[in-house]
C-alpha cells in the first residue's frame, strides 16, 4: 500500500486536487494546495470551530433562499491551488455545478477564523489568493482581538479594509446580503 502523502509523480510535478482524493480521511489535518505546493496545518480547536460555527448561524439566519451559509468545502481557481475557508456565502445554484470544488467566481464572501497554527496563510496567503481569484469580501475573524476584519475587492483587485467590528455594537452591511449583528454573540 502506497502513501498518498508520498508524491510519487515525476519529480517536481506539482499536487493538485486529483491528489486530495487519495488521502485517507484524517482527522488531524487539513489539507490545503497552493500552487502545487501541499499545505497541512492541523485540525482547528474547540474554540476556533465554535466562533466560526457561531458565525454560520448569525448569518445563516440572515440570509435569503437563495444564498448558502457553508462550511468544509473547498475553493478552487485552478487545479494546482485549493483552500477550505472556514465559511463562505454563495448563492444557491452554486451547489448544482458539482465537481471537486467550488468556483471562485460564485463566492460572495469567504471567512477565515485566525488561529496559531495558520495565521500568516490567513492574512497573507489567503488574502492575496482570494483577491486572484475575485472574491468580494473577504473576512477575517480573530478570536484573539475579539474582531472582525472586513475586506472588500477594490477596483485594482486589491482587498481593502472596509470596517473593523468590534462586539458591543450592532453592525450592518448589505453584503453580501442584508444583515445585522452584534460580534458580543459570537464572543
Amino acid at each position: 500500500m502506497t502513501d498518498p502523502l508520498v508524491h510519487d509523480h515525476d519529480s517536481g510535478s506539482p499536487w493538485t486536487i486529483d491528489d486530495l482524493k487519495d488521502f485517507p480521511d484524517d482527522a488531524g489535518h487539513r489539507y490545503e494546495i497552493f500552487d502545487g505546493s501541499l499545505l497541512v496545518t492541523p485540525h482547528a480547536d474547540v474554540f476556533h470551530g465554535g466562533v466560526a460555527n457561531l458565525l454560520n448561524r448569525l448569518l445563516t439566519r440572515q440570509a435569503p433562499d437563495d444564498r448558502i451559509v457553508g462550511q468544509s468545502v473547498g475553493v478552487s481557481r485552478k487545479r494546482t491551488s485549493y483552500f477550505v475557508p472556514d465559511l463562505f456565502v454563495v448563492p444557491k445554484a452554486a451547489f448544482d455545478k458539482g465537481g471537486d470544488a467550488l468556483d471562485p467566481a460564485d463566492i460572495l464572501l469567504v471567512c477565515e477564523v485566525l488561529s496559531p497554527s495558520n495565521a500568516r496563510q490567513d492574512l497573507v496567503l489567503k488574502r492575496d489568493e482570494y483577491a486572484i481569484a475575485g472574491i468580494p469580501l473577504y473576512w477575517i475573524l480573530d478570536p484573539n482581538k475579539r474582531t472582525l476584519t472586513v475586506l472588500e475587492l477594490a477596483a485594482d483587485g486589491r482587498y481593502r479594509e472596509a470596517a473593523v467590528v468590534e462586539p458591543g455594537r450592532v453592525w450592518r452591511t448589505d453584503k453580501p446580503f442584508p444583515l445585522a449583528f452584534d460580534l458580543g454573540e459570537i464572543f
